[in-house]
């Protein structure tokens, strides 16, 4: 196959129109199609801006039969994991600044009209709460229907659009992790110079504003994790044919874990509304959503080691 031939087929694959093409590359419409007719020949910084948007490699590109490579979305799996992805990071992002807004409210605001903001910022991070909730039921159960609708999805991503992928999942974790770190020295500086001051330190409590900081980098930092996360395993196609296979340790595994991390975050928030509502201890009670949080990682770790030895 010619390099207008694969042209054609990768702008038509992607449904963009010659305009737009040429908008891109910054040249005219009836260059594209000349392109595409073999009539003329690409300059290689376009030959390399072609490679880039298309995801393929050069070779494939000038060489290569580009078609026989291309496995059809017919289920639309890509679109509706995109999706999926954007649901629970948003869900995850809810009951972190829900956290995080609770605590700004009181640092700042510990009284409003007489009322006390600390009950007040307890309801309000609960309606996040509640919020959040909806949105993982809702995206759990639409899940499932696709997988029992599609247990089995034909891997029609290619390398170069994995290592695209791979290149922004590791510049999502290291900006996370960088933005954790940087959230611990802001809330350490921010103590220190605010304790130099016995103005503001007597106006605000200097603790929960360190803690809000801190709270507000790592609510940026889980979104991105919980984002890349979701996109890594959206790629992962053939781990996804392995969880509908009744028969493979993975899905054994998926299903013990599943049970296991739901029975953990159900005690989790017993034990938080037990404390909210007979110890009044809403601003402080939240921390057992990450401490039973990492419980639920540790026994995925566990319950995967031991399958592997049995």
């Amino acid at each position: 196959m010619s390099l207008g031939q694969n042209l054609q087929f990768l702008r038509k694959r992607d449904n963009i129109t010659q305009e737009q093409l040429a908008e891109v590359l910054e040249v005219s419409r009836q260059s594209v199609s000349k392109w595409e007719s073999d009539t003329t020949y690409p300059e290689m910084d376009k030959l390399l801006q072609l490679s880039n948007l298309f995801h393929c490699t050069l070779d494939d590109l000038v060489q290569k039969d580009i078609s026989t490579q291309y496995v059809e979305d017919k289920c639309n799996y890509n679109e509706f994991m995109n999706q999926f992805s954007k649901r629970i990071t948003t869900g995850v992002g809810l009951i972190l600044s829900g956290v995080t807004l609770m605590m700004l409210l009181v640092t700042f605001f510990p009284e409003i009209h007489g009322f006390d903001m600390e009950e007040l910022s307890g309801i309000i991070f609960l309606l996040f709460v509640i919020v959040a909730v909806a949105i993982f039921i809702v995206s759990g159960l639409q899940m499932s229907y696709f997988e029992k609708k599609n247990p089995y999805i034909e891997n029609f991503y290619s390398d170069a659009e994995k290592e695209a992928f791979h290149k922004k999942f590791t510049v999502f974790i290291t900006t996370g992790v960088v933005l954790i770190i940087f959230g611990m020295i802001l809330s350490v500086a921010s103590d220190a110079v605010i304790s130099e001051n016995n103005m503001i330190q007597d106006a605000i409590d200097l603790d929960m504003l360190s803690g809000a900081l801190f709270m507000l980098f790592v609510t940026i930092a889980v979104i991105l994790f919980a984002y890349a996360g979701t996109q890594k395993s959206k790629y992962d196609i053939n781990r996804y044919n392995l969880m509908h296979d009744h028969s493979s340790q993975i899905y054994k595994n998926d299903k013990k874990t599943g049970l296991t991390c739901g029975c953990i975050m159900m005690v989790a928030t017993m034990i938080y509304l037990a404390c909210g509502f007979i110890g009044d201890l809403w601003q402080t009670a939240w921390v057992v959503y990450p401490v039973f949080g990492i419980a639920c990682g540790i026994a995925a770790i566990v319950i995967n080691r031991n399958n592997e030895e049995e």
